[in-house]
Order: C-alpha cells, then sequence, then structure tokens
C-alpha cells in the first residue's frame, strides 16, 4: 500500500510539473512582448542606492551615511565560495535553467505533497525580479507578473548579470545590502577575504535576515551554516573534506555596537555637512568616497588622549550621582531582563559603559551590564563614588539598588564606577607645511555632544596667544634680549573710562626686569601687557589678522595681550603653522579626493606647500618666534612637553583664562602643529590651580607621543637676515646696538596708556571693554 501511494504521489507530481512547464513556456512566450510589464533595460547598468564612505589617507572607514549598507561589487570580484554557497542553497541549477527551474518545481511539488519541510521553488531570478520591481505580498497576481518579469530578465540580461544584481541586492539584516556589505558588518572584514565557513553562514542569512543572523541569533544561524556547507558538497561545490574544516573553524563576529575601527565621528560629520552642501540629497545615494587627510595612528591617538585627559581631570572632581533610579526585582531571575529596560536609554560610551546596580555597600557594589553579565567591584574601584557609598549621602547621589551607573574596565580586566564627564575638550592637529588635518577631536564623545569645539567653539586664549603680540614686537625693534620691567601696572577710571585696572601676574607677584624671551617663557602678563602698549593695540590688532584671526573678535585694547580675545582651535592651530613653516599662512583642508563608486575621482585636491603669495610674516620673524617658544617647551611653563617626548624641536605655549575657565596648550614640532583645549561648554572655573600647562599639555604630550614616533628631529636652518650673537638670536640691523633694547627697566616708571608721548602709547580702552578685564587673565 505504501508503495503505491509513493507512486500515485509520483505520478500526480509529475502531471503538475508537466502542467506547470506548459504553462510556463506559454507565458515566457507572452512575457517578452507584454507590453505593461517595467522596463528592465536598466539593470544592464545596475545602479543601486549607495551610502557615502568617508575614509582616512590610508583608505580605512571612518563613517557611511545612508538608508542601505551597500558596496557595489562587481561579479568577478565576488570570490568563488560566496557564490558557490548561494548557489548552494538558493538554485544549483541557476546556470541551467531558463528562469523557471521545472526540476526545482516538481520536486518542491513532490517534498510539499508528502508534507516533508516545505520547499520553495523561487530561482535566483525570480528573486531579483520580486526584489527590484515587485511588493512582497503574496497573491497569483503578483506571481504571475514574477514569473513574467522573470523571463523577460533572462531574455534581456546574461546570468552573470542576474547574478551579481541579486548578490549586491539582497537583504542581509542590520542596514546590509549584498553580500560585501554583510561581510563587513557580520565579520569587520572586505569581502575578498572571506573563507568557505564565512561565505557558508552570510549565505544563510537571505531567508530570515532579521531574525537569523549572527548577531542577532547566532545559533540559529550556525544551524543555517551547517546545513548550507551540506549542500555545498551534494552539489559538488566543495569536498567532504573542506566542509569538515569549515564547520571547525572558529567565527569571530562584529559585536552590534563596534562601529568603526577609527573614532573620527567628528571628522565624518564635517565631512557629511561639506559633502550635503554639494550634492544635496544625492550624497546618501549616489556611493560618493571621500578620502580626507586624516592618519588612522594620529586619529586614534588623538581620541584617547584626549578622552584620557578629560577623564583624569574628571576623578578630581565630586561624584554627581547615579543617572537613574529604578525598582529592582525581587526574584534573580527577572533582574537581566529589568537591566536591559533600565539601561535602555544609556548608551556607552566608548569604554564608560552603563550598568544597574542589584547590591551596594560602602566596601562593594554589584552591577549588571547590557548583556547580562554581573561585575562586583571593591577597593580602590570604588575611590571615584565614595561620597556616593556614604550613609550621609544624599538620596541624588547615593548608590543603592536600582541605581543606573558607568563602569569602566582596565587593560587588566578589573571594573571600576566612573560617570561621564561635565567638562569639554578638542584636539586638532594638522600638517604647517600644507594645512592638511592630520587628526580632529571635537569633544569627549560625539553621541553625548555633536557640538565640534573645533570649529565652533570660540574661547579666549588666554596666554596662548601672547606669541603673536611678540611676533608683532619683532617688527618694531624688539628682540629676544630686549630688558622689560615686571612691575606691577595700575589703571585708574581716568585712563580706562569705567573701574579700575590692576593686571596680575598669574603666580603672583613681580619679578623685575627680565629679557622678553623670558617673559614669554614664564608668561608674565606685566611683560605682554608692556611690549602691546609700546607697539600700540592698533598695530597688534592688525598683526594678528596676518596669522588668520579676526581683527573684529579682537579688539584694539591692552587686554588683547593676555589673549582676551576670541578664537576656535582650528584658527589658533593654523596661526601657529606660521611660526612652524617659516612664516606662510595655510588654509586648514580635511577632504583630498572625490570619487564615484567605480573610482571615477571627481575631486582632487591636494594644497601645495608654502607659496610667497601666502606669506604672512617675514622668515626671520618666525625663526626668532621658534627659538623663543623652543624656551618655552625647555625651561618655561611647558618644560614637561622636552623633558618628557625627550627631543629638541618642540615648542609651544600654556594658556590659562581669568578664572581657570579656559585651559590650552598649542605646540608643533616642524611637521605637526597640535592645539588643545579644555573648559566647559557653559564657562565656569575649572579649579583653583587648574592651569594650561596642567591639564592640556599632558593631552599634548600623550598624543605627540604616537604621532612623532619615527619622525626624525628637525633642526631649523636659519634665514637670511638674522645673526646670533652671545647664544640669542637677532634681526641683522638690531644686533649690535640698533632696536629697542630696554623698555621699562628697573628704575623707570613704565609707560602708560594716558601718556601720549611715551613710547607706544595709545588711546585709553573704552568703560565697557574694561569693565571686562579686571585682573582678566592668567598665564
Amino acid at each position: 500500500m505504501k508503495w503505491l501511494l509513493k507512486g500515485l504521489m509520483w505520478a500526480v507530481g509529475t502531471v503538475v510539473a508537466l502542467a506547470l512547464c506548459a504553462v510556463m513556456g506559454g507565458l515566457m512566450a507572452l512575457a517578452i512582448a507584454y507590453p505593461n510589464l517595467p522596463d528592465v533595460s536598466e539593470l544592464s547598468n545596475y545602479r543601486p542606492k549607495l551610502p557615502l564612505r568617508i575614509y582616512t589617507a590610508e583608505g580605512t572607514l571612518i563613517s557611511e551615511f545612508g538608508e542601505e549598507r551597500r558596496n557595489l561589487t562587481p561579479i568577478d570580484k565576488i570570490p568563488k565560495a560566496m557564490k558557490d554557497a548561494v548557489l548552494a542553497v538558493e538554485d544549483a541549477r541557476f546556470y541551467e535553467h531558463g528562469g523557471v527551474d521545472y526540476m526545482g518545481v516538481a520536486r518542491a511539488a513532490l517534498a510539499n505533497l508528502g508534507r516533508e519541510k516545505s520547499q520553495g521553488a523561487s530561482t535566483i531570478t525570480m528573486q531579483v525580479a520580486r526584489n527590484v520591481y515587485l511588493s512582497s505580498e503574496k497573491t497569483y497576481t503578483r506571481k504571475i507578473y514574477e514569473v513574467l518579469l522573470t523571463f523577460k530578465l533572462e531574455h534581456m540580461l546574461t546570468k552573470d548579470q542576474i547574478l551579481e544584481i541579486y548578490m549586491n541586492q539582497i537583504f542581509l539584516g542590520n542596514r546590509a545590502y549584498g553580500f560585501a556589505a554583510a561581510s563587513e558588518t557580520y565579520f569587520g572584514k572586505p569581502l575578498k577575504d572571506i573563507t568557505i565557513a564565512e561565505a557558508a553562514m552570510l549565505a544563510g542569512i537571505p531567508k530570515f535576515p532579521s531574525s537569523a543572523n549572527p548577531i542577532a541569533n547566532f545559533d540559529r544561524a550556525r544551524e543555517r551554516q551547517l546545513y548550507i556547507l551540506d549542500r555545498m558538497v551534494e552539489n559538488g561545490f566543495i569536498t567532504k573534506e573542506q566542509a569538515a574544516e569549515a564547520k571547525e573553524q572558529p567565527l569571530r563576529i562584529r559585536p552590534a555596537n563596534e562601529g568603526t575601527r577609527v573614532h573620527a565621528e567628528f571628522v565624518a560629520e564635517m565631512v557629511r555637512q561639506m559633502m550635503f552642501a554639494q550634492y544635496g540629497e544625492e550624497t546618501y545615494s549616489r556611493g560618493l568616497n571621500v578620502y580626507t587627510s586624516i592618519n588612522t595612528d594620529d586619529q586614534n591617538a588623538a581620541y584617547a588622549a584626549l578622552r584620557k585627559g578629560i577623564l583624569d581631570y574628571d576623578r578630581r572632581q565630586s561624584y554627581r550621582g547615579p543617572e537613574k533610579f529604578v525598582e529592582v526585582p525581587k526574584d534573580p531571575a527577572e533582574i537581566v531582563a529589568m537591566a536591559d529596560e533600565a539601561l535602555t536609554g544609556h548608551p556607552d560610551m566608548g569604554d564608560l559603559q552603563a550598568a544597574l546596580v542589584v547590591e551596594a555597600s560602602p566596601r562593594s557594589v554589584t552591577a549588571v551590564r547590557h548583556n547580562g553579565a554581573k561585575i562586583t567591584m571593591t577597593g580602590e574601584a570604588l575611590r571615584v563614588a565614595q561620597t556616593g557609598l556614604s550613609a550621609k549621602a544624599g538620596p541624588a547621589i547615593k548608590i543603592r539598588p536600582g541605581a543606573v551607573i558607568r563602569v569602566t574596565e582596565n587593560s587588566k580586566g578589573n571594573w571600576s564606577i566612573a560617570q561621564v564627564p561635565e567638562v569639554e575638550g578638542a584636539l586638532i592637529a594638522l600638517d604647517p607645511r600644507n594645512g592638511a588635518v592630520k587628526a580632529l577631536v571635537g569633544g569627549f564623545d560625539f553621541d553625548k555632544n555633536k557640538f565640534n569645539h573645533v570649529t565652533q567653539a570660540w574661547r579666549q586664549p588666554g596666554s596662548s596667544f601672547k606669541p603673536f603680540i611678540y611676533s608683532a614686537a619683532l617688527e618694531k625693534g624688539f628682540s629676544p634680549t630686549t630688558v622689560i620691567n615686571d612691575t606691577p601696572m595700575f589703571f585708574d577710571s581716568s585712563v580706562t573710562g569705567g573701574q579700575p585696572w590692576e593686571p596680575k601676574n598669574y603666580e603672583g607677584g613681580f619679578e623685575g626686569p627680565m629679557t622678553m624671551k623670558r617673559g614669554l617663557a614664564r608668561s608674565r602678563n606685566m611683560i605682554s601687557i608692556r611690549i602691546l602698549q609700546s607697539i600700540t593695540p592698533q598695530f597688534g590688532q592688525e598683526w594678528v589678522s596676518r596669522f588668520g584671526f579676526d581683527a573684529d573678535k579682537h579688539p584694539a585694547y591692552l587686554t588683547m595681550a593676555l589673549g582676551a580675545g576670541s578664537v576656535t582651535p582650528m584658527q589658533l592651530a593654523a596661526g601657529y603653522s606660521v611660526f612652524a613653516n617659516g612664516g606662510f599662512r595655510v588654509n586648514p583642508f580635511l577632504v583630498t579626493r572625490i570619487t564615484d563608486h567605480t573610482g571615477r575621482v571627481l575631486v582632487e585636491s591636494q594644497p601645495a606647500g608654502p607659496v610667497e603669495t601666502n606669506r604672512a610674516i617675514d622668515a626671520r620673524n618666525a625663526f626668532i618666534m621658534g627659538t623663543m617658544l623652543n624656551d618655552v617647551a625647555r625651561s618655561g611653563t611647558a618644560a614637561k612637553a622636552q623633558g618628557q617626548l625627550k627631543r629638541p624641536d618642540i615648542y609651544g605655549k600654556t594658556g590659562t583664562t581669568n578664572d581657570s575657565m579656559d585651559a590650552w596648550f598649542a605646540g608643533y614640532q616642524p611637521s605637526l602643529v597640535g592645539v588643545v583645549w579644555m573648559g566647559y561648554d557653559t564657562p565656569r572655573n575649572l579649579g583653583a590651580r587648574e592651569t594650561g600647562g596642567g591639564l592640556s599639555l599632558p593631552i599634548w604630550i600623550n598624543f605627540m607621543q604616537t604621532a612623532l614616533k619615527g619622525v626624525p628631529v628637525s633642526e631649523p636652518t636659519p634665514p637670511e637676515g638674522v645673526t646670533r650673537v652671545g647664544g640669542d638670536w637677532y634681526y641683522e640691523e638690531y644686533a649690535r646696538g640698533g632696536g629697542i633694547s630696554n623698555l621699562g627697566g628697573a628704575g623707570l616708571a613704565p609707560p602708560t596708556e594716558a601718556d601720549p608721548s611715551a613710547e607706544g602709547g595709545g588711546a585709553p580702552a573704552p568703560s565697557e571693554e574694561r569693565n571686562r578685564i579686571l585682573d582678566m587673565f592668567k598665564n
């Protein structure tokens, strides 16, 4: 009886298959001439939506923008293992049938009649027709259109063209379209490097792209992988030995939150905005590839250095309390699910990870992470949050079960309590020879605060601005050995037009007569004020504009000598580049090349080196300023720079503004300028003893240790027009008795703004300006 039933089923299946074949044959003839079907000829030049991709100078992907992650890959560039895996599971007879696999239809009909596991009979061509032109609704009308389109596609395109479209078009979960994008998404590697084991896992995703991909459900994806490897053996694509080896290969799945391999989120957003201004909405679908001047190693070093500096500062601040409080379930089995829910809305910020406290005491805290992992912290790991663990802690900062806190893991795998910093920072590094931006970090964390402090934050530069005033003085006859008196200065209301002004030095006290170069190295405010008073604030304002600073943001008052104007870190870096490159103004740039998805160059921009038309200051001015800035980094307020980097070609200046609201360090080696800033978005005191030398300089040094690794020492060549006398450099015309040798020296009353006949005397500042400058700036 059993054999009779099986024979009957075969007979029925054969009849059904033959009937279908007849129908299909008729439909095929109809399809070729069917007037209402979509025009498929455009698929011969297949152009899907391709995202905007942004790369470093070395070609490392920074970011991509677009609805669909896709990397259009020609069929001849797709590895054989990937094609074989897809054909094995989707359409083994793809190169043999004419679009509809009649044998497959019969096999599926028999399997379904026999109540075996349901089988489909859609070929790859049918799937292309459905995915490109039709909806996914399951109706007879749509199925007929699918078959008609299948025949038309087979008539118009080659088999390789159809397979290429399929392998680039298919959705594979996590916004990945096509197998090239999926390889990057799930394995973090290009498709060309795929193994048989990895290819089989990717080929199993299309059936359940959202629920059976290796990130969403590895076990289910693994089950599909093993099935496909067996199918590849059955169809002769690989041997049993290759399949056995592939089944044993361990797979490293890229975590969903791993992000890019280079932390340049602020760079990516800058480029996205530039591209959108040029290409509009096409930016996200045209397949543009943008190559930047960013150096991968330098960028990652800048990101790590800035974060470390900010976190080091924040550890010295009071604990501000948990981010949220929730009720913890009594049933331990429910805690993991509860943690998942509670931590929603508190995404990890790099190494600062969110966790839900389940047990807490002054000596021990146990918390649960997003992934359900339980961590316990004791001893030193609790130091940051001691005030929150005290019995006297207020309810807002008390760490107790149900508190959402931040934790961080060190290199040894030990966890400790941390908190999200409130302070912000920025780091910009560029090549002074052409303006190429090598590293840019616009803030502590892009997801926390998208405001780009490198380009958008206008802050007072404090003493980091003094070198530009000193540069102006060189043009007025000053030299590094000009003696200037560091003695008190006082401007009464008749001079200021408002409140009296009695500027101070940051460290207090006065040191009397000293050379101009020592005044810069020690960052003495009285020296800078007397210099600007002598050359006039009006000349100083005109001079600093040569470096790219906006004149209207640096009013022509004596407070300009102390950095009372406004700059962005990007501007300050460009200004210091003039000293570093011998006197030439450069325009910072980020984009070097734009190509389309085929690699055709659309835009290429590689600015040349300095040219005389871009000269900002004389070469000898830049050289002598360099010698003074080298003294600052060797024995002045930035002495740690040369001490820790162990190289003589380091130059720079610290800066700390009034009430320590901004902390700066701007410095360079002749091949790289770097500027670091720290402060609060809403300006407030960083701390009574917090300075640019204590906050920003260590970040700069940390970054430069990586950026200057392997860079040879560069000794500047003295330009024409300078001469050395007694170890100091001078303009030739001032070397022996010329220029200004003494300004307000010992026993001499300093010139004042009230006396227009005094050397360099200028007009008094108006009331609204002087009201801002009571003890305005320090160090």
